[in-house]
């Protein structure tokens, strides 16, 4: 502040002294930059800025002024069980929640710390609990979720005092609005989208309602439960811990926000399905399609009517059409025919032109075999070239001497000759392409390299004989059977057995009969039956004989048999005679023959199911 003047003193301003004055440009920095850029952006002036900072502190003074609610169960709350508080109550929030600005939250920390700091609490005479146990712990926890956005938003997406319940169709069948208005507005908060449509009224129109509905199923919710997180990565030993902590997380996050999803789906189909505006319109809609189709109706009687009116003159129409289309039609036909006579004739009057040519001198030869040759030459140039080729080649030969033209002609040959001989190259490869498959296809493709001998191709016959279908793991136990009993030494897979099996059975019926009569006269050759001597041709002491023919066992003989078996067992007396007598037509010998060989077959059986069980664990 400058010193004011004495009575008797005067000021003087010598402008001698001043040097002269200067516009210059200043520029704003720090806050006031700030406050510039914000008025150019808004169009204002610095007056109605002023008005606006006024404003603001208006709003600070009211934030400071809110009169925070204590939260009677403070001192009871448990410091290790933060996470279950309620963070807002904790502060005196409780009205205000996420409402409440972040003015407004540190000002509440601020009073609950002077109020409930432990050093205050100790100058008062209060017990106070050392360590991180004391219940002002809460307070900070509480301050520090709700200081950070992130963290506050997390806790937000949980709010205990959000109620989560979705009406029924039942409850919202008399009084929709009341009922469904106020679930979707308390659900706003979770939008993305700040332009929120309103559910209305009753007299909404369609255009609102559909767009109300449009939002709703297609709803863009920042809710996220990452603060019901069970386990804290930070709180991970090593870098493998973290991960699955991690993974574990994001499973219960996308498993809550799908059920989250899902309850809005499921608010917004009941409200869909009670809501009367929508049947209101579904029956509107019904009643204009019944107009329409009403009125549809009348048009095509109308319309019916006229086309009678004037159809005889639309069937003459088509008709005049129709006759001028094929006239059309005709001349165009005479007239590619013309060209094509033309062209022919043409043709053949080049082609008679050149053998002129040719022929006037003696086909370039005096010898008469290089005459012949030139003349079939000649034919086939006749044959294979084109109506512009034989044209450009006569006038060749109608302005060359001799052995010009002769020079010309042979060059054709060449050319003609060559494409020939490359069409003839290209007809060959393709046969012997199309025999080669053929041959690749009779040979069982499948097998590859591995070629099938005479004897190979009769064991695997018997093979496939000897386990018929329904065998377990068949072409396995048939492919093993094959590599144990094969005298070429070639090891067999099982897709080799079926491949090859698959190519058998695509063969003839007379090629598959000498296969089987190969396979026929080897076993005959090698299992040759020596005539028994009559004096040595005694009967067996337990069945009648080996020429004794016993006729083939029926099924109802041998249920008969099995049922016989359960009923007589291994120490019941006179057995076979009592079970000869449950067969009617069988004799003892023939059962007991018949049992014999139903053991046979139930041990080979046994023996086949574990030779494919070794197999198999062998290769594993």
């Amino acid at each position: 502040m400058l010193i004011e003047a004495q009575a008797e003193q005067c000021t003087f301003v010598t402008r001698g002294l001043c040097a002269a004055s200067v516009l210059c440009q200043v520029e704003p920095v720090g806050r006031w930059f700030e406050a510039f850029i914000k008025r150019r952006n808004r169009n204002v002036s610095a007056s109605f800025q002023e008005l606006e900072d006024e404003k603001e502190s208006s709003e600070e003074s009211e934030d400071e002024e809110y009169q925070l609610e204590e939260f009677p169960l403070l001192k009871t709350l448990d410091p290790k069980d933060w996470k279950n508080q309620d963070h807002y109550a904790v502060l005196g929030l409780k009205n205000l929640r996420y409402k409440a600005t972040q003015k407004q939250i540190k000002a509440a920390h601020k009073a609950m710390v002077l109020k409930h700091h432990p050093d205050k609490r100790k100058a008062a005479g209060e017990q106070i609990i050392e360590g991180d146990n004391d219940y002002f712990t809460c307070i900070t926890k509480a301050y520090e979720i709700l200081s950070d956005p992130i963290k506050r938003r997390a806790f937000n997406s949980i709010d205990p005092t959000f109620d989560n319940s979705t009406p029924s169709k039942s409850e919202g069948k008399d009084n929709f609005f009341e009922v469904f208005s106020p679930v979707f507005e308390r659900n706003n908060r979770w939008s993305n989208k700040k332009n929120i449509p309103k559910l209305g009224d009753i007299n909404s129109c369609i255009e609102d309602v559909d767009g109300f509905y449009s939002f709703w199923y297609n709803f863009d919710s920042w809710r996220e439960f990452s603060y019901l997180d069970e386990e804290e990565k930070e709180k991970a030993e090593c870098r493998d811990e973290r991960r699955w902590i991690e993974k574990q997380n994001r499973a219960a996050r996308a498993q809550r926000k799908k059920e989250e999803m899902n309850r809005i789906r499921t608010l917004v189909d009941n409200a869909y399905s009670s809501d009367p505006r929508i049947k209101k319109f579904k029956e509107e809609e019904k009643a204009r399609k019944e107009a329409e189709k009403k009125a549809k109706a009348d048009a095509r009687r109308k319309e019916q009517e006229e086309k009678e009116r004037v159809k005889q003159a639309e069937l003459e129409a088509v008709r005049l059409a129709k006759e001028k289309e094929e006239e059309e039609a005709r001349q165009q036909s005479l007239l590619i025919k013309k060209e094509k006579e033309i062209q022919k004739k043409a043709i053949k009057k080049e082609r008679q032109r050149l053998r002129t040519s040719c022929k006037n001198w003696n086909y370039f030869s005096d010898n008469e075999a290089e005459s012949v040759k030139m003349m079939e030459e000649i034919e086939k140039l006749c044959d294979r070239l084109e109506l512009a080729s034989l044209q450009s080649l006569n006038e060749n030969l109608a302005v060359s001497t001799k052995e010009e033209g002769k020079s010309a002609v042979e060059k054709q040959i060449i050319e003609v000759n060559a494409q020939l001989k490359k069409e003839k190259e290209q007809e060959e490869a393709r046969m012997k392409q199309s025999t080669r498959g053929a041959d690749n296809s009779a040979m069982g493709g499948g097998s590859g390299s591995k070629s099938w001998s005479e004897d190979d191709l009769q064991l695997l016959i018997k093979a496939v004989n000897l386990f018929p279908a329904g065998t377990n793991a068949r072409w396995e136990v048939i492919a093993n059977y094959m590599n144990l009993h094969s005298v070429s030494g070639i090891k067999r897979t099982s897709k080799d057995v079926i491949n090859k099996a698959k190519s058998l059975q695509k063969l003839d019926p007379q090629q598959k009969d000498d296969i089987n009569k190969k396979a026929f006269d080897k076993f005959k050759k090698e299992h040759k039956v020596v005539p028994p001597s009559v004096d040595n041709a005694v009967p067996s002491e337990r069945f009648e004989g080996p020429g004794v023919e016993m006729s083939p066992w029926t099924t109802e003989e041998q249920k008969l048999l099995e049922q016989a078996l359960k009923t007589y067992p291994v120490n019941t007396p006179e057995r076979w005679e009592k079970i000869a007598e449950a067969v009617p037509g069988r004799s003892k010998k023939d059962c007991m023959k018949r049992y014999k060989e139903l053991v046979e077959m139930v041990k080979a059986k046994k023996a086949a199911q574990e030779q494919v069980l070794n197999a198999t664990k062998t290769k594993k």
